[in-house]
Parts: C-alpha cells; structure tokens; sequence
C-alpha cells in the first residue's frame, strides 16, 4: 500500500474548532454533536448558509428547521465509506443557486436534500475507498465531506469540477461513471479545500497585484490561484501514478494522458512556484506544499 501523504497540520484544526463554534453560537446551541469535527465543521456552513439566505427572504419555517438542525440533517443523508461517513447527493444543475458568495453555482443541504442515488452512492463510495487505499484518505476525511454528483458525461469530454470557500469541506464535480477518475477529482477538489483551511488558518493574505502565468488557464493568476494550482494538480498527479496499475482499457489509456499532461504543464512552473511560495509567511505550509510540488515533478 502506498504510503500517505502528510496532511496534518493543526492551525487547521483551531481554525475548524473555533468557526464551528462561532456557528453553533448564532445558533444559540451547543456544539454536542456526534459527527467528527470536520464533519460539524463543513455542515455548520451548510446551515448558516441556508439559514442566511431562509432569512433574507422571510422564510422562517425554513430558517426554523435549520435552527433545529445544524448539521443541516447531515448526518441522517451520510453514507459509510471508507473515510467516514459522506454525504453525496445529486442536485439538479440547473437548480443550483448562483450569488454573490460564489463565482461558481452552488447548492446547500436543506429540507428537499436527498441521498443520490443507489448507484452513484456505490460509485462515490467506490472513489473514496480507491483514494483512501493509495494514501489520500486523511485528505477526504477532512476536506470532502459533501460531494455535490453533477452531470454524468462521457470519458474524455471536459469534466469540470470546483469548490467553493464559503462551503468548507463540499466538493461539486461531474463524473464519467469510473470510480479511478472519480477519485481523482475528489482529491483536486478536497485539496483546494485543504490549502484554503490552511491559508485561512495562518491568516494569509495573499498580495493579488503580483502574478504568474498559469500554464493551466494559459493565462496570468494572481499567487493565490496559481499556488492553488501548484498544490491541487500535483496531487491528482501523485493520486493518478498510484492508481495506474490498478486501470485497465479507457480508462488506463484516459489517465494516462491525463499524467503526461500535467507533468508538461508542471514543468514549466518551476521557478515562479518558489517565488510564489515565498509570499506565504509560514515555512511549514510552505515546505507541505514544496514536498507535493517536488514529488510530481518526479512521476
């Protein structure tokens, strides 16, 4: 079994600590809960979120039942998997909310959430199960809590997957039926979770006036995105070599393209990643995200 990669890093755990707590407050209720920090850490955002916008609009039936729920009913949609129990729904696309919270659609656990279905919930399992056997289960645990299932496509179409930092720990994605890339876009989504914590965690604010040609969006990004970039296609790097030999057909052939890709894309980020990381004021952060970058570049 490969051997996993360090995730842990405990200014995330205070920062998780104490805005669930500040969540639970607004509530007026007692973080008693019986789900895992992280998990009343994600699905405490998905309450106030839902209560906020129930608010903004009147609807105090709604904005009631996430005051008596704020797992926002969480734990009664999770499913066992081998990270934890998982909530993983399939919402309608184009029902998902747009707002000013997010560049990107989004949707929020409430009173018409429902399970997906039997055979995405196996696939979704199925995902989480091959990330956590090839060392990325500490990384699901904590920073995929909520995965949001969109569209099913064909393999090679342009999967798109995001998340957002108002909904910690939820992952939206589309899919092509294949557990192995699955998996993999669960962990470039719960990475971009994870580097969001940890900046949060430090207090890091990145200077947005300095840039850095991102050989992904052929474009100039600011640090923050670029070193987002520079940490999440790295690790689907890493999870993708590991995965490998374990594909066959299509699939194999897909993934494989995919690796040699993103090493030609990589390379060419080498020195604008050092600069990048050197705007980040915390040297073990910095060495996490030099380790994941370094090992990439190896495959």
């Amino acid at each position: 079994m490969p051997v996993p990669l360090d995730f842990a890093f405990s200014p995330i755990q205070g920062l998780r600590r104490d805005r669930t707590q500040r969540i639970h407050s607004l509530f007026r209720a007692d973080m008693g809960r019986t789900e895992r920090p992280a998990d009343a850490y994600c699905l405490a955002h998905h309450a106030l979120e839902g209560a906020e916008a129930a608010a903004r609009t009147g609807d105090t039936a709604t904005f009631g039942w996430y005051q008596d729920r704020l797992d926002a009913n969480g734990i009664a949609l999770a499913t066992p998997t081998a990270v934890g129990p998982r909530v993983i729904i399939s919402p309608d696309p184009g029902r998902m909310l747009r707002s000013s919270i997010s560049d990107t659609a989004y949707y929020v656990l409430g009173p018409d959430t429902t399970a997906a279905s039997a055979d995405e919930l196996a696939l979704t399992t199925s995902a989480f199960d091959t990330a956590a056997r090839h060392g990325f289960g500490d990384l699901l645990a904590d920073h995929a809590v909520v995965t949001c299932l969109l569209r099913r496509k064909a393999l090679g179409d342009t999967l798109i997957s995001w998340a957002i930092t108002r909904l910690p720990g939820t992952v939206y994605t589309d899919h092509v039926g294949a557990p192995t890339v699955l998996g993999r876009d669960l962990v470039h989504e719960a990475g971009h979770n994870w580097l969001n914590d940890a900046l949060a965690s430090i207090g890091c604010t990145l200077d947005e006036a300095e840039t850095f040609h991102s050989p992904w969006r052929n474009s100039p990004r600011p640090a923050f995105g670029f070193l987002h970039a520079c940490w999440a296609f790295p690790l689907t790097m890493i999870y993708t070599a590991r995965v490998l030999a374990e594909t066959t057909g299509s699939v194999r052939r897909f993934l494989t393209g995919y690796l040699d890709q993103q090493r030609r894309l990589l390379e060419t980020t080498t020195t604008d990643h050092e600069t990048a990381l050197a705007l980040i004021p915390h040297p073990v952060l910095q060495q996490r995200l030099r380790n994941v970058y370094a090992e990439a570049l190896t495959l």
